[in-house]
């Protein structure tokens, strides 16, 4: 009986499970299929971006980049904006927030099947990210850093030692759509590789095969 309140309390609370997860849901705007911005418009004039300024971005621009790097494009089939070698989709998508309309500053999993976040860890990690990345300082000047990481195992099964070549091919192809999907949203991005892999697993709580890959300070760039 004791072990059923307990259960019972647990479930109600909606604290951290074993995973460290929160459980708490927000759902995201539908993602925008339209922009007056076009592919080669947005091509000709991505530039990677280490100044931000201070303002936050809405809920509808950072559901819109997440779902840029890894949304679902076709309910039936699961495919997504990224390609992926047999499409098994290797890679997670955090999205690390400091200043975004509507969203407490946390640490949130994107989940692509539902256009939706889950909270993962309160409380805004830009600083913690910035330590262990060198004191790259747009890290923590940026509004949100995007963080992707792998699970190799769900590629490496079927493609064995050459399935890493694999992931780290869809890592790049996530992170260019970000590049474009902010500069049609008048915003900048840049891929942040140098930092402690040991560092962002333990401020992102990650589980122990997942591997973080890429670092992306997205937000609003200062005017020249």
């Amino acid at each position: 009986m004791a072990f059923l309140v307990f259960f019972m309390v647990f479930l109600l609370v909606g604290c951290s499970n074993a995973f460290g997860y929160t459980q708490r849901r927000i759902p995201l705007p539908p993602p925008r299929l339209q922009s007056e911005v076009s592919v080669e418009e947005a091509l000709f004039k991505r530039r990677s971006c280490r100044s931000f300024t201070p303002s936050p971005l809405s809920l509808q621009e950072a559901g819109q980049l997440l779902w840029a790097a890894q949304g679902v494009t076709d309910r039936a089939s699961g495919f997504r904006t990224a390609p992926s070698a047999g499409a098994l989709y290797p890679l997670e998508l955090y999205l690390v927030a400091g200043q975004v309309e509507g969203l407490s500053p946390g640490v949130y999993r994107y989940l692509p099947e539902e256009h939706a976040l889950y909270e993962v860890l309160s409380g805004d990690r830009r600083e913690e990210l910035f330590r262990v990345a060198l004191f790259q300082q747009w890290i923590r000047e940026a509004p949100v850093v995007l963080v992707l990481t792998a699970i190799y195992e769900r590629t490496t099964r079927k493609y064995g030692e050459r399935g890493i070549r694999y992931v780290h091919m869809e890592a790049g192809h996530a992170a260019q759509n970000v590049y474009l999907q902010a500069e049609a949203l008048g915003l900048g991005a840049v891929v942040v590789g140098a930092f402690e892999d040991s560092g962002v697993q333990r401020i992102l709580e990650l589980p122990a095969n997942e591997r973080p890959l890429y670092l992306m300070p997205v937000g609003r760039r200062h005017k020249k």
